[in-house]
């Protein structure tokens, strides 16, 4: 069955309709497709072409359809459809008769599209989102179980200043709200209802959108029909913010996979998400890690590809855009897989504060935390960077740690140095000092993480 064909002598050659079917993949807006018809079965007898009788054999017909399609594995065995309209309209024609001729009145297939990807994509949304929240829910529970713990802090991998473990793993819970965030601005950039729209030019008949919009639970209509038949930013802007994501879980991933590693040893991952070799008895690898980290260049693929797919595109729709579900498709269940298998492995951490904390001791860490001292008793920051500076370098060429030296020792190295400025040579009493909103001092933190667990819990409202 076609949805056209009047205007051909002939039908498309087996090549053609091999190459240009998108039943196999489209199949999982069957849902939406029936969703959105339903909507629009209501709207065409709110015009007069379907009587109330026709509309609800319609409509019933498609629930039975919709009904059929969640029950039956075998639903979509040996269908030839083009696609999954054209699919669901066939069907409809089995059980309603020939008033289903009359569903696509005033209806194109470009407008179809893209409700039926729209209301896709606002639970694709939603769903991510929820699994978003979870995640970050699990990184303060494991900020929780080690309230005090102190790791290195790295920039350019090398170990900078001392920090909280909760202050480490707020960092990510950061990164996981402005996702959450994202996520939410391309639901309400997807939320808004293109029927109505026709082809190009908008519909012959005199819907009322706004009406239709609160049928199908829409926040607005869309302004202009010949952008919502070329329109794909809505799927962009989804992809973009999936893989922003997807960069986030992978540079967690990246961490942990070296932090749970012989060479750190700060942390171990549970039985549950690590595997085995084949070979070497020994080996606990982190394969959850390594493949949220390789999913993470799929899902920025898939933006790729579509941003290609749509750069060069005259308008209005051109038959280019139907390659936007494979990469939209992918992208959201790759991004859902990752932040459940990440919340997953944060559950399953076991962190041995002590090796980050002989890390943290062994260290030069506190080298700011002595300079910003000297500043504050009145040196030029510039000649306390610089002491603090050679104080590392004798420190190192000496072989001494932080604790090896004394306040006495201090004070001979540089008279600038004072006897309370020896506390800081312990990391714990240079973190007090960071007290400002936002910094790793006990203080903030604590408040950080309050307002985290406050923060989470309006997202889960």
């Amino acid at each position: 069955m076609k949805l056209w064909g009047g205007r051909f002598e002939t039908g498309p050659s087996a090549v053609f309709e091999r190459f240009s079917g998108s039943l196999h993949f489209d199949r999982r807006l069957i849902d939406a497709d029936i969703r959105g018809s339903q909507a629009f079965a209501r709207a065409l007898e709110s015009v007069g072409i379907l009587t109330a009788a026709e509309r609800a054999q319609i409509v019933e017909a498609f629930e039975q359809i919709r009904s059929e399609a969640s029950r039956e594995p075998a639903f979509f065995e040996g269908a030839s459809d083009e696609d999954v309209h054209t699919l669901v309209i066939r069907k409809l024609k089995e059980r309603a008769g020939p008033v289903a001729d009359k569903i696509h009145t005033g209806r194109s297939r470009n407008e179809q599209v893209s409700l039926d990807v729209r209301l896709w994509l606002r639970e694709e949304c939603d769903r991510a989102r929820g699994l978003a929240a979870a995640l970050m829910g699990a990184l303060l529970d494991l900020a929780d179980r080690y309230p005090s713990a102190v790791i290195p802090g790295y920039t350019h991998l090398r170990r900078a200043q001392a920090v909280l473990w909760p202050h480490y793993l707020l960092a990510y819970f950061e990164m996981f709200a402005r996702d959450w965030e994202r996520l939410g601005e391309a639901r309400r950039r997807a939320n808004v209802l293109p029927l109505g729209s026709g082809a190009l030019a908008g519909s012959g008949f005199p819907f009322d959108r706004e009406a239709i919009a609160r049928d199908l639970g829409f926040e607005a209509i869309t302004a202009n029909s010949m952008d919502v038949s070329a329109d794909r930013d809505f799927a962009l802007d989804f992809l973009y913010a999936a893989s922003v994501s997807m960069i986030h879980l992978s540079r967690l991933a990246e961490d942990w996979i070296l932090y749970s590693s012989e060479e750190f040893g700060w942390m171990e991952l549970g039985d549950g998400v690590t595997s085995g070799s084949s070979l070497m008895p020994q080996k606990k690898n982190p394969d959850s890690l390594e493949l949220i980290r390789g999913k993470s260049g799929r899902v920025l693929g898939s933006l790729h590809s579509l941003l290609v797919t749509m750069k060069g595109l005259p308008l209005t729709y051109n038959r280019d855009m139907q390659e936007d579900k494979e990469p939209l498709f992918d992208a959201a269940d790759q991004l859902c897989a990752s932040l459940e298998m990440a919340r997953t492995v944060v559950d399953s951490v076991t962190l041995h504060p002590s090796k980050p904390l002989a890390a943290v001791e062994e260290s030069w860490v506190i080298a700011t935390d002595l300079a910003e001292a000297l500043a504050r008793s009145g040196t030029p920051f510039h000649q306390a960077h610089q002491i603090a500076g050679r104080l590392v370098l004798e420190s190192i060429r000496a072989g001494k740690k932080p604790s090896d030296w004394t306040s006495g020792a201090l004070q001979a190295f540089a008279p600038e140095f004072r006897s309370e400025h020896a506390l800081l040579l312990n990391p714990l009493e240079g973190m007090k000092s960071r007290s400002v909103p936002g910094a790793t001092g006990p203080e903030p933190v604590a408040n950080a993480l309050a307002a985290a667990r406050r923060r989470l819990q309006s997202m889960l409202q």
